[in-house]
């Protein structure tokens, strides 16, 4: 089969390299690149490079809803390319049996520079990540062993795994890494912004401009960096009337850690709403106006979230809104959103 990967300005995301298999049929090379304007990653892969054909099996591993109960959910039904692979639309994901889940699905974006994972942390390593919403009841609701009996059962899989890892056995390990190939290819890094920024695209406009300059003195403390988040966990002062999840505390059992959430990353910010880990905020005007006047005084408030007289909230004017809001559509990653490499063969 031939496919062609996506290139980016800021150079080779997925390198292609055509050549033949034993079978005679064209396969392509496909390796993880950092981007030149990225850090460096922090996932090991010395322990899972990444092969085309680990990602050609992790990739029919995330879309096939084998991984589920009842064979309906897929890791892609809450996480949608279109929608920088988030539930699109949906302020709770939705799981088996069409039951809610408590928080919004985050994007599955740039995880190789991720080391803790879901909206509290829970997780620690990319390579366990899938088992969280495979046996939770209100996603996946399925157990670990049968999926893998489904899969030695299915006759696409034993080769998709011999190809990938040498022989046709199916195992957890080597599920979860196959899954962690894919996702670790879901890099993000060819936006307007990425452009102006490496010098291979035009400036941004007047509006962005400003909005970017107001950015980086009133947002970027926490939303730092090109991935545009430092992976912190803050309390940002959400009403609790609404929601009384309680955070990143039910990880580390702290009183500290209450209502604290990962902060998460800004790029393709305007293809991912709703908005929070509840979803509450359909809109970025929303999410604008409750920094700005919208938070609640809480005893662990982040102490950035602070005016200079101590009350909650960001000094935010109207235009500074518009233009920030300007300046955060330029994070959209158009080839990320399109690329068909990525999609659902």
């Amino acid at each position: 089969m031939k496919f062609r990967l996506y290139l980016g300005v800021v150079g080779a995301l997925l390198l292609m390299a055509s050549c033949k298999d034993n079978g005679g049929s064209e396969v392509v090379d496909v390796q993880f690149v950092k981007p030149s304007h990225f850090p460096e990653p922090v996932y090991n892969f010395a322990e899972n490079e990444v092969t085309t054909e680990g990602f050609v099996l992790g990739r029919t591993l995330f879309y096939d809803g084998k991984l589920s109960r009842d064979n309906s959910i897929s890791c892609g039904s809450c996480h949608q390319q279109s929608a920088a692979f988030t539930h699109h639309g949906h302020d709770l994901s939705h799981g088996i049996d069409d039951q809610l889940g408590s928080r919004n699905a985050p994007p599955v974006m740039n995880l190789a520079w991720q080391s803790t994972f879901f909206w509290d942390g829970g997780v620690h390593d990319l390579d366990l990540f899938s088992l969280a919403p495979i046996e939770n009841p209100v996603e996946m609701d399925e157990k670990l062993d049968v999926v893998l009996e489904k899969l030695r059962n299915d006759p696409r899989y034993p080769p998709l795994f011999n190809a990938a890892f040498g022989t046709p056995e199916i195992s957890t390990g080597r599920l979860l890494k196959a899954l962690s190939q894919f996702m670790l290819m879901c890099v993000s890094a060819d936006s307007d912004y990425d452009r102006m920024l490496l010098g291979t695209g035009p400036d941004l406009s007047t509006e962005a401009m400003a909005g970017m300059e107001t950015f980086n003195q009133k947002c970027a403390s926490c939303h730092s960096g090109v991935l545009f988040t430092d992976y912190s966990f803050r309390n940002n002062g959400l009403n609790r009337a609404f929601n009384q999840d309680a955070g990143r505390e039910r990880i580390t059992l702290n009183p500290e850690d209450r209502f604290k959430f990962k902060v998460p990353s800004l790029r393709n910010v305007a293809r991912t709403g709703p908005y929070m880990h509840d979803g509450r905020y359909y809109n970025l005007e929303a999410v604008l106006n409750y920094y700005a006047s919208g938070m609640v005084d809480q005893e662990n408030l982040d102490p950035l979230l602070r005016k200079s007289d101590g009350t909650p909230g960001i000094d935010l004017s109207a235009n500074e809104k518009e233009n920030i809001i300007a300046f955060l559509k330029t994070l959209s990653d158009e080839q990320f959103i399109r690329n068909p490499e990525l999609a659902e063969q």
